[in-house]
């Protein structure tokens, strides 16, 4: 008898799946590749940057703010002016009553403005390695033709940092980025479909320095192999300044993009003269780490929306209980029950008899995990009960206000795809 054919997983397209979520939309006034978020996107937009921050602060990671405008002077000095301009937006000229225009330029990156934070003062070698971290927005001046939701746009918000340390930190600093990756992903239930190990190629984009290619591609290839981890050498896919490791994810398509990011750099460093002192007293250059966790806010959200058609789990749900009282009778209890879920941290909302019958009120509720029925039999009883229902169909039965609130606490501090045990 023939074998079944395996059944692939649903394709979901995270832009017509978040507008009907109401996630995230587009104007035209506003612009192409501008995406807005609303309210039940930017909700999950702030658990997944809360979550990364929290994540750097445990690893030792210090969070800075920098301004998303630069004098074009500085991306000269970075590189960024004579190898990227293309993808730049262009220069805003200030100034007037006969001064000179200074010129102005919207960041296509943060690391130019973390080394000018990181060389704003003197650093000892005790300091190292000195970890910095910033979900910022930075911006790319992309065609038109090939924008598309939240996957290409011209306003990017990255989860970024760059660590400075010595030579003999780099290796180390860069397995650790790999490992704090591989938690997250972890954690949010993405597979990496491939690592890749992206060297420069076939056009002059690239920064004119062998020796310093041949220094940080060697780290690199070390970082990979003592990490254990199977990879791909692909030539053309390096930024302009040196190699990287891309950490690659694929959606139920099989289309591919690069989510998260590791990268040795010997250039800005120099560009931007950098130093540090070392136990001998003398000036020494630092190697620079540039590391992506979740990549760009808006990516990692397309792919989480196409990943779980908008069935998230209960810690990044952006409704995470909703409230069904039957009739207005019961009104008092669901509102004292939404106050204390409110209360316990939960994202919790209250559908009454005014959005509906109650069937039509839990179809619309479909996506939220958890759904709290209150009827006259859950009024009549003792201890404020609830009838519950799952987003999978079961019905676990009836219990306590109480207890369900602890058990959907629990189960989003867990971060686990499981409803229920």
């Amino acid at each position: 008898m023939q074998e079944p054919t395996p059944q692939r997983p649903p394709v979901h397209d995270h832009r017509r799946l978040g507008r009907e979520l109401g996630l995230f939309d587009t104007d035209p006034l506003m612009g192409a590749g501008l995406p807005y978020w609303l309210p039940d996107g930017a909700t999950l937009r702030h658990v997944l940057e809360e979550y990364v921050r929290e994540a750097e602060r445990r690893a030792g990671y210090r969070h800075v703010y920098s301004p998303v405008l630069g004098k074009r002077e500085l991306y000269e000095i970075s590189g960024h002016w004579s190898h990227y301009s293309d993808d730049m937006f262009p220069p805003m000229d200030l100034g007037g009553g006969g001064n000179p225009a200074e010129q102005v330029v919207l960041r296509p990156s943060l690391c130019p403005h973390h080394a000018l934070i990181y060389r704003s003062r003197s650093r000892s070698y005790r300091e190292l390695p000195y970890r910095m971290a910033e979900l910022g927005g930075m911006y790319r001046s992309e065609l038109s033709g090939v924008l598309g939701g939240l996957t290409r746009v011209r306003a990017i918000h990255l989860n970024d940092a760059h660590i400075f340390c010595t030579l003999d930190q780099a290796v180390e600093e860069a397995r650790a980025a790999l490992r704090l990756i591989a938690r997250a992903y972890a954690d949010l239930g993405i597979r990496a479909a491939r690592h890749r190990l992206s060297l420069p190629g076939g056009s002059g984009k690239y920064v004119a320095d062998p020796v310093l290619w041949r220094r940080a591609t060697a780290l690199l290839r070390e970082v990979l192999d003592g990490s254990g981890i199977p990879y791909e050498a692909v030539e053309g896919e390096a930024a302009f300044y040196g190699p990287k490791i891309d950490v690659q994810i694929a959606d139920a398509a099989g289309r591919e993009a690069t989510l998260s990011t590791v990268q040795i750099d010997f250039h800005q460093p120099e560009r931007f003269d950098l130093h540090y002192i070392g136990p001998d007293g003398a000036r020494h250059r630092p190697v620079m780490v540039h590391r992506s966790v979740i990549g760009s806010v808006e990516r990692v959200v397309a792919h989480l929306v196409e990943q779980h058609g908008g069935a998230f789990p209960v810690w990044l749900a952006p409704v995470q209980l909703v409230i069904l009282p039957v009739s207005d009778a019961q009104a008092e209890q669901a509102e004292r029950l939404l106050r204390e879920a409110l209360d316990r941290g939960l994202r919790a909302e209250l559908a009454g008899p005014e959005d509906g019958t109650l069937g039509a009120r839990v179809r619309a509720s479909r996506l939220v995990p958890y759904q709290a029925v209150i009827g006259e039999r859950e009024v009549a009883a003792d201890g404020g009960l609830v009838a519950v229902r799952l987003r999978d169909g079961r019905r676990p039965g009836v219990l306590s206000g109480a207890e369900l609130i602890d058990r959907i606490a629990d189960r989003a501090a867990a971060r686990g795809p499981e409803l229920w045990e």
